[in-house]
């Protein structure tokens, strides 16, 4: 029996045979071949076990106590070991700058549990420098109340424990995971920081919205940063400068205050300690240590709607 001539049949067929066509004309933007990539639902999915495991009780619906612990520690952490080992070995399947340049797929397993081990390994001394970041959040703002409130509500915190994870796979050349985990909490809180960034203990970002920290920013100790700032480099034109492969994104010494609006850029910019950049300053040049860097008050007109 004939099919029925279903009305726009043949404008579907057409319209799939174009979209093949594009995959073939536009293969920079295809993943058809290769073996398949952390998919980012498992990817966040992983990134809640973790910090579920950072902050115990906080982020899980089951009860957590003394009593508790262990078997809850035990179980989170053998479940983030398996989604570890399989986002890490796809991820390593597209190719680490510092991994054999073809390895099997045993020696890619075996190389996956290693990493993801240590990360796992690792989470004390992550929750140690956590445990400064959420007092930097206590006693530099005002209205927190308390730490679960902070650990609970504050985008700032949230973003910055994802970015302890995230830097430790980075730094352990991982392609691409810890990347998607940073991105992740980039939608979650609007806080956007590259897993290369460098940061140290007691950081405290405060609203959040709209800061941006670039890979190659230096962050000292005793760091607080409001709304809305950058840390970025100056614009290159990659088809005439290739990446560089040094620091292109400015550095911050300790106990520096940037309020909200701020723009600090390049790599040979210096914050020196103790230094305040105020509201809405642009800088591409660095500041003495001890130094307030304010903008004039504008001109200001008011003009009667009445």
């Amino acid at each position: 029996m004939d099919s029925p001539n279903i009305p726009g049949r043949s404008d579907l067929a057409e319209a799939v045979e174009r979209i093949v066509e594009s995959y073939r004309q536009h293969g920079n933007i295809n993943h058809l071949d290769g073996t398949n990539l952390p998919s980012r639902s498992e990817a966040t999915e992983l990134l809640d076990d973790l910090v579920s495991i950072l902050f115990p009780g906080y982020f899980v619906q089951e009860q957590v106590d003394a009593l508790t612990c262990r078997y809850f520690v035990g179980e989170r952490c053998a479940r983030v070991l398996r989604r570890l080992e399989r986002a890490i070995d796809r991820a390593l399947a597209l190719g680490a700058p510092d991994a054999p340049a073809i390895m099997d797929s045993s020696e890619r397993a075996a190389l996956a549990h290693e990493h993801a081990l240590a990360l796992i390994a690792a989470i004390p001394d992550i929750r140690h420098t956590l445990d400064t970041d959420v007092f930097a959040a206590v006693s530099g703002d005002p209205a927190a109340r308390s730490r679960s409130e902070v650990i609970l509500a504050y985008p700032g915190v949230e973003a910055i424990a994802v970015h302890r994870l995230a830097h430790f796979l980075y730094r352990r050349r991982i392609p691409l995971l810890p990347r998607l985990l940073s991105e992740i909490v980039h939608r979650r809180t609007g806080i956007d920081i590259h897993p290369g960034a460098n940061i140290g203990p007691f950081f405290f970002i405060d609203h959040g919205t709209g800061v941006v920290i670039g890979e190659t920013c230096r962050i000292g100790a005793h760091v607080k940063i409001y709304q809305g700032v950058t840390l970025g480099a100056l614009s290159v034109d990659r088809s005439v400068n290739p990446p560089a492969s040094g620091q292109r994104h400015p550095t911050i010494e300790d106990h520096v205050t940037i309020y909200a609006g701020a723009t600090i850029l390049g790599g040979d910019t210096v914050i020196g300690a103790r230094s305040i950049i105020g509201g809405n300053v642009w800088l591409t040049r660095s500041v003495p240590t001890d130094t307030m860097v304010i903008l004039d008050n504008p001109s200001l007109r008011f003009v009667s709607v009445a």
